[in-house]
């Protein structure tokens, strides 16, 4: 028979380290779920993207600068039989209100991309709500329509712009998918490469009119995601509009 010999001494720190490592643990899943839950309630996020099953995306535009281009990128929609969704500046809209009723009469929707188009992260609280409320005006004064989407200009927002937003009855849309065709330099491949790449069920593609290539390759854009299968829905047909939650990612999720 053997006789074993404990070294209570030993015993006793022993336990005293498995205890603490098991303290220690308890303590940092606490802490974490606290930061966790405390970011997740305090960071607001607009929708950059819907979870879904079907093929589907959303083609926006987003307009500020010129409107010579916009009767090609919506000739490009009827042929394909797409509608889209129009992000519009104010002052865009007061220059051009025969393009934005043409936007509206094509069935596409019309939204909110400020007035002026100023970093709406920068400004004040008053700033923000007069630049919504004014771009809003515009555009419900030219189609008669009511506007309820709404994107900040530059892709700059924080939580007071998506919460006064929100206040002043309007969604805030972001985009998963940026063509880049902004970019000065940037070729007709390298737009489509990217847009071919980063796509997927629930994208919502950015464009922007004014720009060198957009119209030009829109057609053959639009051809090749059909051809894969894709679908296209303006944002408001896309979105959820109850019973759901953006994750961290801003991707729209039905509860």
């Amino acid at each position: 028979m053997k006789i074993y010999v404990f070294n209570l001494k030993r015993v006793a720190k022993l336990l005293i380290i498995v205890l603490a490592i098991v303290c220690l643990f308890i303590a940092t899943g606490t802490f974490m779920n606290k930061v966790t839950k405390v970011f997740a309630n305090e960071r607001q996020l607009p929708i950059y993207s819907v979870d879904c099953t079907e093929k589907k995306l959303a083609i926006t535009f987003d307009c500020a600068w010129n409107a010579d281009d916009v009767p090609a990128i919506l000739k490009i929609l009827r042929d394909q039989n797409v509608k889209a969704t129009f992000f519009i500046v104010g002052l865009w809209a007061e220059k051009n209100p025969d393009m934005v009723r043409q936007i509206a009469l094509d069935g596409h929707d019309i939204a909110n991309h400020s007035y002026s188009h100023l970093r709406m992260g920068e400004i004040d609280n008053s700033r923000i709500r007069s630049e919504i409320q004014l771009g809003s005006k515009a555009l419900e004064g030219i189609t008669g329509k009511k506007v309820d989407l709404f994107r900040a200009p530059y892709g700059d927002y924080n939580n007071n712009v998506i919460n006064i937003a929100k206040e002043m009855g309007c969604t805030s849309i972001q985009w998963d998918v940026d063509s880049l065709d902004w970019r000065p330099g940037i070729s007709q491949d390298e737009i489509m490469s990217r847009i071919d790449t980063k796509v997927k069920n629930g994208s919502i593609i950015l464009f922007h009119n004014d720009t060198e290539h957009t119209a030009e390759i829109l057609s053959t854009i639009i051809s090749n995601l059909k051809n894969r299968g894709y679908g296209f829905l303006p944002v408001s047909k896309m979105i959820l509009k109850k019973d759901y939650y953006i994750n961290f990612e801003g991707r729209q999720i039905q509860k």
